[in-house]
C-alpha cells in the first residue's frame, strides 16, 4: 500500500463514520491540516500521527510479509 492508497483508505473510513476532518483531527489530537496531508497521500506524515488517526477511526496498523 502506498501513501495515496493509505490516505484514501483513511478518508473512506472517516466518511463511513460520518466524521469531518476537524472532528477526526480533534479525536487524534492533530491539526486538520495534518489530517488533510495524510488523506491526500503526502509522504511526510510521522508514524505516531498515522497511528493516532488510525486509532481515532477504530483502525489498527499491521505489518505483513509480502510474497516475493
Amino acid at each position: 500500500m502506498d501513501a495515496a492508497q493509505l490516505g484514501a483508505a483513511l478518508r473512506a473510513r472517516r466518511r463511513e463514520l460520518d466524521l469531518t476532518q476537524v472532528e477526526t483531527a480533534d479525536l487524534a489530537d492533530i491539526s486538520p491540516r495534518v489530517l488533510s496531508d495524510l488523506e491526500n497521500g503526502r509522504e511526510t506524515v510521522r508514524l505516531d500521527i498515522l497511528n493516532a488517526v488510525a486509532n481515532a477511526l477504530g483502525l489498527s496498523l499491521n505489518l505483513s510479509v509480502q510474497a516475493p
